[in-house]
């Protein structure tokens, strides 16, 4: 038994010794200070790439000369619609590592989302890719959501590389949550079209050889639902903004900041009706806009284009930021921005049965340093 109980201690003692010798060895990780909904990062999650491919509609708006791949097939010459969104999100995660020095097998987390039920186009993309991965929904907020999460990763010291990539197409969400196309049903002016696009950021607590841009994730405010009570699935706009609202007020209370310290503050897709709303509801509480505010939903598509009140869809701020917003910040125009991506969180069950639609919006501040 003394033996036994020598050996015990004898390996205990290794345990101890090694366990000192990793912490002597380690990074000195300061701590994540969180204050009320917000996250401050002190352990500089960077985003050292970002990519994003778009259908040809998405091609034809303002911006779309930063797009790094079109499509001019919404089917892609596959046999449906979601064949063609897990294509683009594939397409979208190659051509984001093609801008690092990584491999695949350098990412230790893929973040994903969509809006098709189970998350089908991410999980399929994820068979492929054979990564750790977490499946994440929140409506169109998800891209926010997950670079959210990555970052607490990053920052933890837990990851290294973390992927993140959302996708929407129009076609498989409107059959998902309004109606066939082949139903060809009219559109109210109020309504939002689909982004068929897909965008992926990776991000990594070291510097990317190829293109080293010192673009960071300072603070991440994590939203509460907010529900005004809106039951029109068309009118997503009016749905989502007061949960901008609240997820922008937290940002700015718990980080001791005004509209005028941040170079832009970007939605994901309130579209032209929502963002007037959230300007008003701002307004209201207090804090003006300003010039420095746009939606992702508003960049996207020309007037002339019928898309009626802009963009939206899991793919639209995806879509947005890894080509507009993420060249802007490289080029030095913007040196702090917020990127508050909403989402309408019902279903198309929920919508027939006459239940209001919940909004959420969560947010990041994105600084090039």
């Amino acid at each position: 038994m003394s033996d036994i109980l020598l050996h015990q201690g004898s390996f205990c003692d290794f345990l101890s010794c090694e366990t000192n010798l990793k912490k002597s060895h380690s990074p000195i990780m300061k701590k994540t200070k969180r204050v009320g909904q917000t996250l401050i990062f002190h352990n500089n999650p960077k985003i050292i790439s970002g990519a994003s491919v778009v259908a040809k509609r998405e091609s034809e708006g303002p911006i779309g000369l930063f797009f790094d791949e079109i499509s001019d097939n919404c089917k892609q010459d596959k046999k449906c619609f979601e064949k063609s969104e897990i294509r683009m999100m594939t397409r979208s995660i190659e051509l984001a590592l093609n801008k690092t020095n990584l491999r695949l097998d350098d990412i230790d987390m893929f973040l994903a989302g969509d809006l098709l039920n189970q998350i089908t186009t991410s999980s399929f993309v994820s068979r492929e890719l054979s990564l750790p991965f977490l499946g994440l929904y929140s409506a169109c907020s998800t891209f926010t959501e997950s670079l959210a999460l990555g970052a607490m990763m990053i920052d933890s010291g837990f990851y290294d590389n973390i992927l993140c990539s959302t996708s929407s197409h129009f076609a498989t969400a409107e059959r998902q949550y309004r109606f066939p196309l082949e139903f060809g049903n009219q559109r109210p002016p109020y309504a939002q079209w689909t982004v068929t696009g897909s965008g992926s950021t990776i991000l990594s607590n070291k510097s990317n050889d190829i293109y080293d841009e010192n673009i960071f994730i300072t603070s991440a405010t994590i939203g509460r639902v907010v529900d005004f009570g809106i039951k029109d699935i068309s009118n997503m706009g009016a749905a989502m903004a007061p949960a901008a609202l609240s997820t922008l007020m937290s940002l700015f209370k718990n980080t001791n900041t005004t509209p005028t310290d941040y170079d832009l503050i970007a939605t994901g897709d309130l579209g032209k009706l929502g963002s007037d709303i959230l300007r008003q509801l701002m307004n209201e509480q207090n804090y003006d806009l300003g010039q420095n505010y746009t939606d992702c939903g508003n960049l996207i598509y020309n007037v002339h284009q019928k898309c009626y009140q802009g963009g939206s869809g899991a793919g639209c701020s995806a879509a947005v930021f890894n080509s507009f917003l993420l060249q802007r910040l490289r080029d030095g125009k913007y040196k702090k921005i917020i990127l508050a991506a909403t989402g309408a969180l019902m279903s198309s069950q929920t919508s027939y049965q006459g239940e209001s639609i919940p909004g959420i919006c969560h947010a990041v501040v994105i600084e090039r340093k």
